[in-house]
């Protein structure tokens, strides 16, 4: 009997704050609540029927009586990144955060690069990217020096301009700095920025490649171990370095993600397809962009049944988020809050209240019950048994 699981991450769409968000300079956050109160409500019909409107008090979406199960998830690692909650969804949990750097990379980092690369850099300052090359891609021409620069996430950016650093020189200057990045300088990701155009035009191109720190054994291999494929759609395979993907299909934006979500689910028939829409927090969380949040959400939203009817008798879709990055709050972080979980399927329970489950981990462990797959030695604990039907 061949089974599916789907699960869709809503990169940076949490769903308030956790008892400890206020460690985290996180108080008062809540991307979903604060995203609809600051537009006036959000239309969510399809996440409305399968029980959003159940965990919270959201505007425009009501409480139903859901046509699948629903809850909240507390995530138990530290920190609030797009790798620590990934990799937590696949059983492993992160005990010391990633570093970040606020006020850029210390002295002893930054003039071991520039000796390794053979050249000084730029920049070495948490700031945004677009802004970034805005202000230093006529210097970076002129001198030939790459952009370094870091953001509120654990990563080490480098930016060039394709014609004066080519690919090629810009990849293995990330390669340079993901091997020097170990320790208590373990950074989640290198990632290269490339950007072409002229001075007060420049804009980044799609040749963007990350190189992550790889995780330990996790759910994903284990799925491979028992000949399932896993499918990993948008930044998956980035985030997990590769380990444990199958097959993977990059993305350009949330609707290229649903487009291939689509495909790959005419493809493949049996497995897990693990979903990564980025537009959420790289394109609104981080620029405060209420109106644009709500929008890709409703987007989403008008999507889902697509992958619904898609679905067999024999599948599971389970829609859920990373972190939060709450739009209206101060700053431009990543917020520390608890993450929406929707299940659904047509051997899924309906109106089953989930509660607050203690762990993201919950959701791998559950997916790998329903592809029959028993993991040991990983954290989470299946909601399998509440959620199926005979």
């Amino acid at each position: 009997m061949k089974k599916r699981v789907i699960i869709i991450v809503l990169d940076s769409v949490g769903i308030g704050e956790m008892p400890d968000s206020h460690e985290y300079g996180d108080r008062g956050v809540n991307t979903l609540v604060n995203t609809a109160r600051a537009v006036g409500g959000l239309s969510l019909p399809n996440m409305e029927a399968m029980g959003l409107g159940n965990i919270a008090e959201i505007m425009g979406v009501k409480p139903v009586r859901a046509k699948g199960a629903y809850g909240i998830i507390q995530e138990r690692s530290k920190g609030k990144d797009t790798t620590t909650g990934h990799w937590e969804m696949m059983g492993l949990i992160i005990e010391e955060p990633f570093p970040t750097y606020p006020e850029g990379f210390p002295p002893e980092i930054i003039e071991e690069f520039e000796k390794r690369i053979g050249k000084k850099v730029l920049g070495n300052v948490a700031a945004s990217g677009t802004e970034i090359i805005k202000q230093l891609g006529k210097e970076h021409i002129k001198t030939g020096y790459p952009i370094v620069y870091t953001s509120a996430d654990s990563v080490f950016q480098i930016a060039a301009h394709e014609e004066v650093i080519p690919l090629e020189e810009l990849y293995n200057m990330c390669k340079i700095a993901r091997s020097m990045l170990t320790g208590k300088h373990r950074v989640g990701r290198v990632i290269a920025r490339p950007f072409l155009g002229e001075p007060v035009n420049f804009y980044r191109t799609a040749n963007r490649h990350d190189y992550p720190v790889e995780p330990a054994y996790n759910i994903l291999d284990a799925v491979l171990e028992q000949g399932k494929e896993t499918i990993g759609i948008g930044k998956i395979k980035d985030i997990f370095a590769g380990r444990g993907i199958k097959t993977s299909y990059p993305t350009k934006n949330n609707m290229d993600g649903m487009d291939k979500l689509v495909n790959a689910m005419e493809k493949h028939e049996e497995g897990l397809i693990f979903v990564n829409l980025v537009d959420f927090d790289q394109l609104y969380g981080h620029r405060n962009d209420a109106k644009g949040y709500a929008k890709a959400l409703e987007e989403f939203d008008l999507r889902l049944p697509e992958v619904i009817e898609r679905m067999t008798k024999e599948d599971m879709l389970i829609i859920t988020a990373d972190h939060g990055c709450d739009p209206t709050a101060p700053g431009t972080d990543h917020t520390r809050e608890y993450v929406p979980l929707l299940v659904y399927g047509k051997r899924i329970k309906k109106n089953v209240d989930l509660g607050i489950r203690k762990s993201l981990a919950d959701v791998g462990q559950t997916a790998a019950e329903h592809l029959d797959i028993k993991i040991e030695g990983l954290a989470g604990e299946s909601f399998y048994r509440l959620v199926r039907t005979l």
